[in-house]
């Protein structure tokens, strides 16, 4: 058995040594001091994580998607925020997947084995049927897991483009992605737990990947989600209209009535009203500039102000 006690992500906190003897309060500040240096860590590669989102964009434009794959926690937060995007983005449910080691199952509980089966990745990956126009995002943060470097392998082997993550220098794990991102998070607080800092800056540039591809093509008009799936929930039915209350001088049951006009779409509600044109040419219109509002209707003076 390989001994991994060199891997910064397994190295003891010198900061925290006394852990099982301080305060609550204590602990708190310890644990809060060492997540403010996550951001900086993210920060420093930037230029990383850039390349990874041009990959991932240029994929989207081709009708591919993103695959990520992950163990243990690193699994769950690219299956969280692979189901986050649909509602977010109206995003068809296979354009960002996650496939965690040992399948669903392990969502909700342990399967420590299962990161072990390098096999099973590639099974994984075969049943999507993983090939060129695709992107595969790989992601341990202590940077050894067989199954996260199998699903590199096949990918690239399918001719899929292909990203590392991991919370290692790369002096210390390799890897055979097109691009490699590694957030140095230093070591954790609870010696070897990387769901505390790793785990804080897996969700950061997870976050930051999907939502900046998301923007790329199309699916943000400003600041705002105007894909949102304004039939999901009531919640999202009240975002959309005070969407369209943002960018339109409409009150609010003017504003519901040209959602409903528009089948539910703000973008298209947001065309039609700014065009003077039909649902349908609404749709056509969008269809034609990719989806990108501002190459429709270009910037509208947006009232910048919070509606009722």
């Amino acid at each position: 058995m390989e001994d991994r006690g060199h891997l910064i992500t397994e190295t003891r906190n010198l900061r925290s040594m006394r852990l099982d003897q301080l305060s609550t309060g204590q602990i708190f500040d310890l644990m809060n001091a060492e997540d403010q240096t996550v951001a900086k860590a993210v920060s420093v590669a930037r230029a990383d994580i850039c390349r990874a989102i041009e990959l991932v964009v240029a994929a989207f434009e081709r009708g591919g998607r993103l695959i990520y794959v992950g163990a243990g926690t690193s699994g769950r937060l690219s299956v969280l925020d692979a189901a986050e995007c649909p509602p977010t983005f109206l995003s068809e449910s296979n354009m960002v997947q996650g496939i965690i080691a040992g399948g669903k199952e392990a969502l909700t509980r342990s399967i420590e084995g299962a990161e072990d089966r390098s096999e099973d990745a590639k099974r994984a990956l075969d049943k999507k049927n993983v090939g060129p126009n695709d992107v595969v995002m790989s992601i341990t943060t202590g940077g050894t897991t067989p199954f996260v470097h199998a699903a590199v392998e096949y990918a690239r082997n399918k001719g899929a483009k292909t990203i590392f993550f991991a919370c290692v220098p790369a002096h210390q794990v390799m890897d055979e992605a097109d691009v490699s991102i590694r957030v140095i998070t230093g070591p954790e607080v609870l010696t070897g737990s990387t769901r505390l800092k790793a785990g804080t800056a897996t969700k950061m540039v997870l976050n930051m990947i999907t939502t900046t591809s998301m923007v790329r093509i199309g699916k943000v008009y400003e600041n705002l989600m105007v894909d949102v799936n304004s039939e999901a929930n009531v919640k999202l039915v009240d975002r959309a209209v005070r969407i369209i209350r943002t960018l339109i001088d409409l009150d609010r049951e003017s504003a519901e009535l040209l959602l409903n006009r528009a089948g539910g779409r703000v973008k298209a509600a947001l065309v039609m009203h700014e065009k003077g044109v039909s649902r349908d040419d609404a749709e056509k219109l969008l269809e034609a500039a990719n989806g990108k509002v501002a190459q429709i209707i270009g910037e509208v003076n947006s009232c910048m102000r919070d509606v009722e």
